[in-house]
């Protein structure tokens, strides 16, 4: 089943199969599925061409995929146009909602791990 661009698995249970869609999450695809009266835990391929078709319209009745990619891209880009705090700390790549950087910012400062003390311990043989 494609719903969005996206294909879901047919061996998967759809209440883990559809948050595999941008912007839906668990608590949207149990929604969805409540909404389209379908078990959680029935799987992709055990869908009838009907119930396909209602939890795709469902599904895409809310903003997910390219038009969410957009709609997140382009708050960004104007968060970065009028110079805000959170656009210079995207521009920076930071973290941009206050967090701690000293020890935390892992990703963007590079994956080590540095010790306390002085680099160089070495045992001088005599």
């Amino acid at each position: 089943m494609r719903i969005s661009g996206v294909t879901i698995p047919d061996n998967k249970q759809l209440a883990y199969s559809l948050p595999l869609i941008y912007g839906i999450g668990p608590t949207r695809a149990l929604d969805i599925l409540k909404k389209a009266s379908i078990d959680p835990t029935r799987k992709g391929s055990d869908l009838s061409p009907e119930e396909e078709q209602t939890v795709r319209a469902l599904a895409e009745g809310y903003t997910i995929e390219g038009e969410l990619r957009r709609e997140v891209a382009t708050n960004i880009k104007r968060l970065k146009d009028i110079r805000a705090e959170r656009g210079i700390r995207h521009e920076r790549r930071l973290p941009a909602r206050a967090q701690r950087t000293k020890t935390n910012s892992r990703t963007v400062r590079g994956n080590t791990r540095k010790t306390m003390g002085s680099g160089r311990r070495t045992l001088e043989k005599t």
